[in-house]
């Protein structure tokens, strides 16, 4: 059985972390990527759960030995990127595989996989966005302008995915995702 794999993208703060981790709490069929990053770890964050934490020579053999299906810089900082290996495994055993990944990302999958589907988490508005990222207190002020400038362009790129869905209520939002998926969300 060949699953069909789903990618989730969209700007900074925009809240996939939280949509997913709203998936991971209430359906454990589906299966996450956990991808590799060179940022430092954030406080509560577990490596190999969270993130893979990886010094920059570590991310650079992964590179060299073509084990990730997609690697970025984002916010002209840190990489992150998906070791390929798990994600074809699930996939070729027929399980729900869902790619929570920034656009630069989405966009090597989509030349890699293109029957993967491609969803875009947009915010209610612009306004929320902002206060979304302003109101997390995790990074310094050149940072949060930093990711809102990073965050235009990614809004920008909405038309280049299958299918948009608002994060207007978390709950509302991975139970669209999960219905997509084909996954049923009825208890």
């Amino acid at each position: 059985m060949n699953t069909r794999l789903t990618v989730l993208a969209g700007p900074t703060a925009v809240g996939k972390g939280t949509v997913s981790t709203y998936i991971r709490q209430n359906h454990p069929e589906v299966w996450f990527s956990v991808s590799a990053t060179t940022r430092p770890r954030r406080p509560g964050e577990v490596d190999g759960v969270h993130y893979h934490f990886l010094s920059d020579d570590d991310f650079d053999a992964l590179i060299a030995d073509g084990q990730l299906l997609e690697y970025a810089v984002v916010h002209g900082r840190h990489r992150y990127g998906t070791p390929a290996a798990p994600v074809r495994e699930r996939l070729e055993q027929g399980v729900p595989a869902l790619l929570e990944i920034d656009l630069q990302g989405a966009r090597q999958v989509k030349e890699k996989m293109p029957d993967a589907r491609f969803v875009f988490l947009a915010p209610p508005s612009w306004d929320e966005l902002v206060s979304r990222l302003t109101g997390r207190g995790t990074e310094s002020a050149e940072e949060q302008q930093r990711r809102l400038a990073t965050a235009k362009r990614e809004m920008a790129a909405e038309a280049e995915f299958d299918v948009t869905i608002v994060n207007d209520h978390v709950r509302t939002a991975a139970e669209e995702l999960l219905s997509l998926m084909g996954i049923s969300t009825s208890d």
